[in-house]
């Protein structure tokens, strides 16, 4: 049990928790992986400047800084795909993707093990229910692939868990009686559901699959809604959806490329940019097309990037947000609409509703017969999405839980269940 932990590698944040010895069996707590912090930043930097390598928040401090390098975050988003065979080129040399996650999750590893004093031997990873969606041979892959990198960084022992059933046991831990509970985990990158029964003296339990009723996701999270925000608000700035001197639409790909967390880096290469000087000069609006090349020139798609994430987060608390992007050149301000963005999300979000759908009818229960709705996940703070989802049962109360630390504290308890 000492020697074993739960890693919650998400999109956009990770976790360590661990249960220490002489705990009580439902107490599990998260290690500080950065300035005191649970929160490690799912973000890579490799400062050119100084050749060095560095991660989460100070990662993104040296990337802001205006230090020469890469800039590397959504890792998790590439497991599953094509990109994980794939590599990226950083100082001249060629980094392939497999190592890249390599190199974050041995730091988890180790940053863990530097807060808890001990060596981890054993690991439950989170996992989303689906990593692919409706490909059952690449979400396997997915999972191979990760415990692949699982052991190549130390791990001898690996098992699996659902995110949101992680979370389940985490929320268990707190309650006095039974209840039927939905737990609706929101991440960065995908949105999950578990409907489980939960009760006190069912946390003993080393089989649990009989409390489990059902379980869904699609492959939606809080990096679409920041592509669909961006879309919609600020890539029209630099040409998005302009036209070139034939009457045809400029290129998309450019766009969505900048939009989408972990294929930015995609707009920095050679070919890119010969094609797009070459869209440029056929240009209507040149001015913005200008203003696009010198973005990438400046590799400031990152900077954009997070812009938009701020945007989209204090749109959950406001019905508009001014945004100045002082890096554009010229300088721009926009102010966001949450009414503009629910819009642009709103395909998103009635996916995610018919995926709460079809798991209560996979489970043969009514939205009544649900007692509890547990939010977790950093992205279920959209406004919308969880008005949305809170509508479809009506009856139930809504809890939230610790937005980014439930699934790493019921990861660790899971890891006793298994390991201990």
């Amino acid at each position: 049990m000492a020697n074993a932990c739960g890693v919650d590698f998400g999109t956009s944040n990770s976790t360590v928790g661990w249960v220490a010895p002489q705990a009580p069996a439902n107490g599990s707590r998260l290690l500080a992986l950065e300035d005191g912090k649970p929160t490690l930043p799912s973000v890579v930097f490799f400062n050119a400047d100084d050749d060095e390598v560095s991660y989460g928040r100070a990662a993104l401090a040296g990337y802001l800084a205006g230090y020469d390098g890469r800039l590397m975050r959504s890792l998790k988003s590439l497991l599953g795909t094509s990109l994980i065979d794939g590599q990226t080129e950083v100082g001249g040399r060629a980094l392939p993707f497999r190592l890249l996650l390599a190199q974050f999750i041995g730091e988890l590893k180790r940053r863990g093990e530097l807060a808890a004093g001990r060596e981890f031997t054993s690991a439950v990873f989170g996992r989303p229910v689906f990593f692919i969606d409706d490909s059952k041979e690449a979400d396997q892959l997915a999972q191979d692939t990760l415990e692949g990198i699982a052991h190549a960084v130390g791990f001898k022992h690996v098992d699996f868990q659902f995110e949101p059933i992680a979370a389940a046991f985490d929320y268990e831990s707190q309650i006095s009686s039974e209840q039927l509970v939905l737990i609706a985990d929101i991440g960065g990158g995908t949105s999950d559901f578990s409907l489980v029964r939960l009760a006190p003296e069912r946390i003993a339990r080393a089989d649990r699959r009989d409390d489990i009723l059902a379980t869904g996701g699609v492959h939606i999270g809080g990096t679409d809604f920041d592509k669909y925000l961006s879309l919609s608000s600020v890539m029209p700035l630099l040409g998005y959806q302009s036209l070139l001197n034939n009457n045809s639409a400029i290129p998309s790909s450019y766009y969505f490329n900048l939009a989408t967390w972990h294929t930015i880096n995609l707009a920095y290469t050679k070919k890119t940019w010969t094609q797009l000087a070459d869209v440029a000069r056929d240009a209507r609006e040149p001015a913005k097309l200008a203003r696009l090349q010198r973005l990438i020139d400046e590799r400031a798609g990152h900077w954009l990037a997070m812009k938009v994430e701020e945007g989209k987060i204090a749109l959950s608390a406001e019905q508009q947000v001014p945004l100045s992007l002082e890096r554009l050149s010229p300088p721009e301000h926009v102010v966001l609409q949450r009414a503009e963005f629910e819009d642009a999300i709103a395909h998103l979000v009635g996916a995610v509703e018919q995926t709460v759908l079809k798991l209560l009818t996979d489970a043969g229960v009514g939205p009544d017969a649900v007692d509890t709705v547990f939010f977790t996940g950093g992205s279920s703070g959209v406004r919308m999405l969880r008005e949305r989802i809170g509508a479809l049962l009506p009856q139930a109360r809504k809890v939230e839980g610790d937005l980014f630390g439930s699934i790493g504290s019921g990861l660790a308890l899971d890891a006793v269940r298994k390991f201990s």
